[in-house]
């Protein structure tokens, strides 16, 4: 079928304010790393989280490996994950040397299940990441209760849930360090770039002084008095947010109640034009959160052919991908784990165009699209 318009699966919204932003930090001569717009950015976003203290980072996953690194995961350790999730979260514990034991999810939302990752804990155990599924928080009160019986520490991988609530609390202050991600399909965005944020300023400065190959940032030594000669006591990285992005960041932030509230009446808008479709199943949002949708995910039964309507879609112009990853399927892990929910929600859960910037005709257009490839016998096992 010849595609009568186009609607993206994502979409930044960017404009004046972002550029005039770059255009302070040109002007600054400051534009790379860990820099003055990035310290104003972290407060800004410490702010915004209800945490004590952030860090700019350069990606989801070096805040993931940084928040691992600070609370001591390692060789001989293992890591419960919320298996359906962007194999990022697996993959940065690998990178300390310890082992992801991947755990299966709710089969409603999607986040780990309680029970499942209690089931995984034993003597080597050090710690549970919790993910919040394309923005809806975990189970952070009952993850809670059974980290603090088992001595364990909790972790939020936030990556998707910038303006997200559970019980009234802002995602990133739910669990003892969470992180996120400001990649271009995220809900705030610089193109990439993350964030880690939490309460202990020890395990915080510990983070900063690893995200810079093991010193203090440069900002820190402006207006010395004497020549300032950082001694190296430890191997960091190189996981430091330019001024650019942070520039851009700032401005998203001061966006984000609006960004999700326009992704709010999007997925209210797709619920008032699919909820009637058969073979499909809408999101579920728990009563006590709020959903930010960085994305929207819809989950066939099992008369639908899942990889069927995503090609669909496409050639119909409306932006449609897989859900995410059933972690402990990847190759990469060689894991014994088994998790029949989150392998299920693999194969039949889809995304459809989900940002700030769609209009009514957008959604009209990707209903009706979705409508009649549904109606397809070519779709339909």
């Amino acid at each position: 079928m010849l595609a009568t318009r186009q609607v993206a699966l994502g979409q930044p919204t960017v404009g004046e304010e972002e550029i005039e932003a770059l255009r302070e930090v040109f002007a600054s001569g400051w534009l790379s790393g860990a820099g003055p717009t990035c310290v104003a950015f972290e407060g800004e976003l410490a702010a915004a989280t209800g945490t004590a203290h952030a860090l700019a980072t350069s990606n989801c996953g070096s805040s993931l490996h940084l928040a691992l690194q600070v609370l001591g995961a390692g060789p001989g350790d293992e890591v419960i994950v919320a298996d359906y999730t962007f194999p990022a979260t697996g993959h940065s514990v690998m990178w300390t040397g310890a082992t992801p034991r991947f755990a299966d999810v709710r089969p409603d939302i999607g986040t780990i299940d309680v029970d499942a990752a209690a089931a995984l804990v034993n003597e080597r155990t050090v710690g549970i990441i919790a993910v919040d599924m394309v923005g809806q928080p975990a189970d952070y009160d009952e993850l809670a209760a059974l980290c603090r019986s088992r001595g364990l520490w909790l972790m939020e991988d936030a990556a998707c849930s910038a303006g997200a609530t559970y019980k009234g609390r802002p995602a990133g202050s739910l669990a003892d360090l969470a992180a996120f991600s400001f990649h271009g399909r995220k809900g705030i965005t610089a193109g990439e770039g993350g964030a880690l944020v939490g309460d202990d300023a020890t395990r915080m400065d510990l983070a900063r002084k690893l995200h810079t190959y093991g010193i203090a940032p440069a900002v820190s030594r402006e207006g010395s008095s004497a020549l300032a000669v950082p001694s190296f006591d430890m191997a960091g990285y190189n996981y430091r947010m330019s001024d650019v992005q942070a520039a851009m960041m700032r401005v998203q932030l001061t966006r984000l109640p609006a960004l999700v509230a326009a992704r709010t009446s999007a997925a209210d808008g797709y619920a008032e034009r699919l909820g009637d479709v058969e073979g499909i199943a809408l999101p579920v949002v728990a009563e006590d959160r709020t959903h930010p949708y960085q994305s929207y995910l819809v989950t066939t039964d099992d008369s639908v052919d899942r990889d069927a309507v995503v090609m669909a879609l496409r050639e119909r112009g409306v932006g449609s991908n897989f859900g995410t990853y059933a972690s402990h399927l990847q190759p990469v892990y060689g894991t014994q784990d088994v998790c029949p929910v989150s392998a299920r929600l693999f194969t039949t859960q889809f995304a459809l165009p989900m940002h700030a910037n769609l209009v009514a005709d957008d959604l009209d257009y990707v209903a009706e699209q979705l409508r009649a490839v549904l109606a397809d016998p070519a779709v339909r096992r």
